[in-house]
Formats: structure tokens, sequence, C-alpha cells
């Protein structure tokens, strides 16, 4: 049995070593069966693992007498159970720059580009707009104990509302058999967009919102573009020179080393720059040289997100203690209605009306806007940093994590309803499917 919580904190880190031990069993086995039950629901594993860090924290366990989240998770192991959740995020952002390659960003066409912006757009102007509302019913604080300005507020909000999980996406489109059409390879290459789209404008609401200071915003603004330059004209040729076949890492063990060494002080780098670590991870992936990685160590990423996988429901736990359903109270309840709202029709609507605009047929425009509306792991990556930064409190989290929730599982039902032939091509078991990237579900579909 866990010793109770003050036990712990008196007992230093030894004391707590049996608490985190024994949390990690349990996220990992509540992760595990909510994932093979959301699988027979047919949704990606991983919003199953969200659901099972939700219901470990305040929202259902919190409802039973005894304090059993106080129990289960003592205060003093939360921090060792952070840092495990940051390493996890750290891998799995990674293998997302890994698999993001900008070579299928060019020329993808005028339906695409059209689509991918009225995405974004849209949902970034209703969400800064809501924030106008939202503003004062909240009461967040910064890291350095001041209220964030309403700028930086409603560009969070805008850009939060404009997610879209490329992983989640791509798993529900293998799943369904549509990577063997153009509606599945369109979503695809618009969610690339929308990721690039997204993190930079993330980056950049990062430096506005931290550096306070025009000197402090240049430094890291600098900073940040000297990280870039070093990555694309340093690391990346001299990765693309080692890691070739016949180069001085010709040993996938030390390959691994090497790649995972390089994410965690990438991220290092960014952290300490003043951006988030998972900006060093996702540029670190994006830079490394895949076809050489391909042709020497074609299983050592895969092993990697092997690893984060593993560590992927701590940080669905951690983001789960902060959300309360329970304590949402009628104002909440109105937050969720009013910011799912929002985020559907942003969504739907830019993507549905750039399509039509475009000329992409009625059918697979409707069906653009309701795969567009998949936000999962992506969007709690956002509101972690921006529970982080102090830009939400824990009544305006747990109403955006309901939404990136409710959007998501709502996707598959909606896809077959409006687009039916979806579910008559889907992939055999055993059939190979589309590299999901920083997926929690492997390249070829096995459950």
């Amino acid at each position: 049995m866990t010793p109770p919580a003050h036990h712990v904190a008196a007992g230093g880190a030894d004391a707590v070593l049996g608490p985190v031990l024994s949390a990690l069993a349990l996220i990992l086995v509540a992760a595990f069966l909510c994932g093979r039950l959301a699988e027979r629901w047919r949704q990606p594993a991983v919003m199953g693992e969200i659901v099972a860090g939700v219901a470990l924290g305040p929202s259902l366990l919190g409802l039973f007498p005894g304090d059993p989240v106080g129990l289960l998770f003592p205060t003093a192991a939360r921090p060792y159970l952070q840092v495990l959740a940051q390493v996890g995020l750290v891998l799995f952002m990674f293998g997302v720059g890994h698999h993001f390659d900008i070579g299928q960003l060019r020329g993808v066409g005028r339906q695409v580009t059209a689509v991918s912006l009225g995405s974004v757009a849209l949902p970034f102007a209703l969400g800064a707009g809501a924030a106008a509302g939202l503003y004062a019913w909240h009461t967040p604080v910064t890291a350095d104990g001041s209220t964030p300005t309403l700028l930086g507020f409603s560009l969070f909000l805008g850009t939060a509302m404009s997610i879209t999980a490329f992983p989640v996406l791509a798993r529900i489109i293998a799943d369904r058999g549509l990577h063997r059409e153009r509606l599945g390879s369109m979503s695809l290459a618009c969610a690339a967009v929308q990721d690039l789209i997204a993190w930079c404008g993330l980056a950049t609401l990062i430096v506005v919102v931290s550096a306070g200071e025009v000197g402090s915003l240049l430094r890291m603004a600098g900073w940040s573009v000297l990280l870039l330059l070093v990555l694309v004209y340093a690391v990346r040729p001299a990765l693309r020179r080692l890691l070739a076949p016949g180069g001085r890492i010709a040993d996938a063990g030390l390959g691994q080393v090497v790649l995972v060494a390089g994410a965690l002080l990438t991220a290092w780098a960014t952290q300490e720059i003043g951006l988030h670590a998972v900006f060093g991870a996702f540029a670190f992936g994006a830079v490394v040289p895949k076809a050489e990685i391909a042709r020497s160590m074609p299983d050592v990423p895969v092993r990697i997100e092997q690893s984060s996988r593993l560590l992927l429901p701590v940080f669905f736990t951690v983001t789960g203690l902060s959300v309360d359903l329970a304590g949402l109270g009628l104002s909440g309840v109105v937050m969720v209605v009013v910011v799912t709202a929002v985020a559907i029709v942003g969504k739907f609507g830019g993507a549905l009306g750039a399509a039509r605009l475009t000329g992409v047929p009625r059918r697979e425009a409707r069906a653009l806007g309701i795969l567009m509306n998949a936000r999962g792991l992506t969007e709690l990556v956002i509101l972690g940093v921006g529970l982080q930064l102090g830009l939400l409190d824990t009544k305006l989290f747990t109403a955006m994590v309901t939404m990136a929730v409710v959007t998501t599982f709502m996707t598959g039902p909606l896809l077959e309803r409006f687009y039916p032939m979806a579910g008559t091509a889907a992939a055999s078991p055993a059939e190979p499917v589309p590299s999901v990237p920083g997926s929690t579900e492997p390249a070829v579909k096995t459950r």
C-alpha cells in the first residue's frame, strides 16, 4: 500500500521511490486497459490512454472518499512524475519531427493550401474573439506573479483552437482505409501544413509572452534562430556523414544513443532559451537525415517511439491531475460549451468553406471538415504549455482538455455517418499502413 503523503514528504528521495513506482504501475495498467477499450469502440488507443489519465485525477478518482488521488499520487512524488512525463513528451516530439517531411509540403496544390489556411485562420479568429469574453472569467497567474495580457491570452486561445493532431488523424485515416483515397492523402497534407503553422505560431507566442521587454524578446528570437541554423547547417550534415552506411556510427545501439542524446540536448537548449523543450526535440527530429537512418538502422526510430509510448501515459496522468471536471460549476460548463462550439465551428467551417471554394466535391469537403477536428495529444501538449506559462487557470484548462477529447472522439463516428464508404475499405489486421508520426501505435496495424 502506498504510504501516506506526509510520510513520503518526510522521507526524502528514497521514500518517494515507492510511491513513484506504484504510481507508474497503476498508470501503465490503466492506460493499457483504456487503450484496448477505446480500440473496441474504433477509436485510437491514445484516446483511451488520455481518458485514463483524466480518470486518475480529481475528475473521477477524486470523487471517492478518503483522498485517493493524494494517496496514489502524493504531492512529493508528483515532481518526479512530471519529469518522466516531460522526458516522454520530448521523445514523442522527436518522433513527430522525424516523421515530418518538409518535402511533402512542396507543390501540395491550391486545394491543400486553401484548406490548410482556412482550417487555421477561421478557428484562430474565432478563438481569439472568444478570448475577449473568456478573459474576465478566469484568473490565471504567470510565473512572475502577474496576470497575462489580453493579447497574449487571445493569441494563445486562437492557436489552441487551430490545432489538428497529425498522429491521431493518421491513425483514424489508416484504420478506415482512407490512406488509399484522395481524401486521406489530402487530409494528411493539410494536417502537416497546419502542424508547421501551429508550432511556429506557438513558438512565436512563447517568445512574446515570456520575453516581456523588447530586449529579452530579441535575445530569445536571436538564440532561437541561431540554434536552428546550427541544427540545419552543422548538425544535419554531420549526422548525415556519421549515420550513412559505412560511416562511423554503424552500430544501431550507438545510433540510438546519439539520437536520444541529441533530442535531449536540443530540448534542453530550447528550454534554456526560454522556449519549451518540445520545440528542441521536434527540431532535432526534423533535421535528422531520414534516408541514412532508413538504410543503416531503420529500427532505431521505432525503438525510440516505443520508449515514448511507455512514458506518454505518465504525461496524460500528470495532465489529468490538473483537470477537475467535478469542480467546473455552472461557469465552467458554459466555458466547455463555448470553447467546444468555437472549436468545432471554426475547424469544420474553415475546412469546408475553403474546400468548396477550390472545387472539392461536397461529400469530400464535409469529410475534410470532420477530419480536421481531430485534436488529441497535440492539443494536450499545447494546453500544457499554456498552463505552464500561466495563460490558463484550472477551470479553463479543464474546459479546453474536455474540448480536445470531445472533438477527437466524435471524428470517427461522424466520418462513418457522413462518409460511409470509409468503413468498407479498412486495412486488414496484418496490412501495413502509413507511418504514423509520433503515434502511440506501431507503423503496422497489429491490434
